[in-house]
């Protein structure tokens, strides 16, 4: 088995149909398999896989396990020689996956490789590249420098700003809305780790495909439209406190010992402002 497509879902019936049909379409003509884990979805997400999609698999969670832990199950309920972790919430353009496939076979060095993302307007989505998110580099982002100098190398590290968005280059960070991995890099890497519910679980695991001796790389000419974020519309609380927990948790596996405490105040005060952000929203709605 050449390639082997997971994808984790909950309650995005609809975005979920569309992402299937494009991705049936593009992996034509390469040996695969589909595999769809759905965590306790309530919307008809898994009648509709069975009634309309008979080939793909459907791993059906029994409550909603987080990203990690299902992505987990489909991964070790494939085959393939590599793995496309691909959200629902996603269109992918009909070379998009022969295009990546590709590269990695071209490049043994690549441990895994991202696609080009546009949101729905057709705007590029900077997170398509990222760079590790060291204490500084994040500062810079979320003090919105990255924005008044989105080409600078020091400013914008954490978007890759000096790097152009229509080239190939080495990326510390995928994004898991599109992620194509070589299997024996996972092997040496491991698996999600299941302390991340949502959020950052694909800034680890490319971390630590690094560390296991390969690289992740950018591909401008593999390209999906990337929609964002539709499994966590209606729970924008959880979803907040998701967010910045799993900062919490990369900064206590990755960043040097004296940094924890000081990151982690940090990301406590970040929180605390979005909550209270989102409460305000709320109250002027009202």
């Amino acid at each position: 088995m050449e390639l082997s497509v997971i994808i984790v879902s909950y309650n995005v019936r609809d975005y979920l149909k569309q992402a299937l049909i494009s991705l049936i379409e593009a992996v034509d003509g390469i040996g695969h398999e589909i595999t769809v884990v759905d965590n306790k979805s309530t919307d008809g997400s898994q009648e509709m896989v069975e009634r309309e999609f008979p080939s793909v698999r459907l791993i059906i969670s029994g409550t909603n396990e987080g990203f990690s832990a299902a992505c987990n199950k489909g991964i070790r309920a494939s085959s393939g020689n590599y793995l496309l972790i691909l959200n629902p919430d996603t269109v992918v353009s009909s070379d998009a996956p022969a295009r990546a496939l590709a590269f990695m076979h071209s490049h043994p060095e690549a441990g895994a490789a991202g696609a080009r993302m546009t949101d729905g307007n057709g705007r590029f989505l900077p997170e398509s590249k990222r760079g590790f998110p060291s204490p500084l580099t994040s500062l810079f982002r979320f003090a919105g420098l990255g924005r008044l100098f989105p080409k600078s190398a020091l400013f914008n590290a954490y978007y890759l700003g000096e790097m152009p968005d229509d080239k190939i280059c080495r990326a510390d960070i995928l994004t898991g809305a599109f992620m194509m991995i070589r299997r024996e890099a996972l092997e040496k890497a491991g698996l999600f780790d299941t302390s991340y519910f949502m959020y950052g679980e694909d800034i680890d695991l490319s971390w630590r495909i690094i560390k296991a001796g390969y690289f992740n790389y950018y591909l401008p000419d593999v390209q999906i439209i990337h929609f964002k974020g539709r499994s966590t519309m209606n729970d924008r609380e959880g979803s907040i406190r998701h967010f910045y927990g799993a900062m919490k948790i990369f900064a206590a596996r990755h960043l040097p010992c004296g940094w924890h405490l000081p990151v982690k105040a940090g990301v406590t005060l970040l929180e605390a402002f979005a909550l209270a952000g989102l409460r305000v929203k709320r109250l002027i709605k009202k």
